[in-house]
């Protein structure tokens, strides 16, 4: 089971640090905090730039954080809110299997390692902390903070409610 956690942890981390340094620093084929702040501001968010950059350090650091097993919850809050914000604003379209369904296999994944704990493999475990951050209850405190987190992101942190779209353009 600790290799298959630890699997886990890698793929998932690495796959958000990729995607946060995308973000961040316009690699891997990115856009940069420009750019992505581009793309933000066409989903209605304030402070565009600002909310790209906040978004790539969350999966940056929660990708980091959960594939050396460290912090764990705290990682699992981070990346679990990045994806209830991606849901929320950009792949919820109809219903599950219509565009959302690899952010909420990464939101589960997220909470499931913070409530299991990181696995024997772990910087948690070799500090003696994965029994003191661990149980079902560091999973629901990570949910939760990540939906209180992504309520305030998605109500005041943008100009409109997530899911209306931008008005189209006038033509004369």
């Amino acid at each position: 089971m600790s290799y298959g956690i630890l699997l886990l942890r890698l793929v998932v981390g690495i796959a958000f640090v990729g995607h946060g340094t995308q973000k961040l620093f316009g690699w891997f084929g990115g856009y940069g905090p420009k750019g992505t702040g581009g793309f933000f501001a066409s989903k209605g968010y304030r402070a565009p730039v600002l909310m790209a950059v906040a978004a790539g350090l969350s999966e940056a650091g929660g990708g980091t954080l959960l594939a050396l097993g460290f912090l764990t919850p705290l990682a699992g809050a981070l990346l679990a809110t990045v994806m209830i914000n991606a849901i929320a604003s950009v792949t919820f379209k109809k219903a599950f299997m219509l565009g959302s369904e690899l952010e909420i296999a990464y939101l589960t994944i997220a909470v499931s390692l913070a409530a299991i704990g990181p696995g024997r493999i772990s910087i948690d475990r070799a500090i003696g902390w994965d029994d003191n951050i661990s149980g079902v209850w560091w999973g629901v405190g990570a949910l939760g903070a990540a939906l209180v987190v992504s309520f305030l992101t998605l109500t005041l942190g943008r100009t409109r409610p997530a899911g209306e779209q931008e008005p189209a353009a006038q033509t004369s």
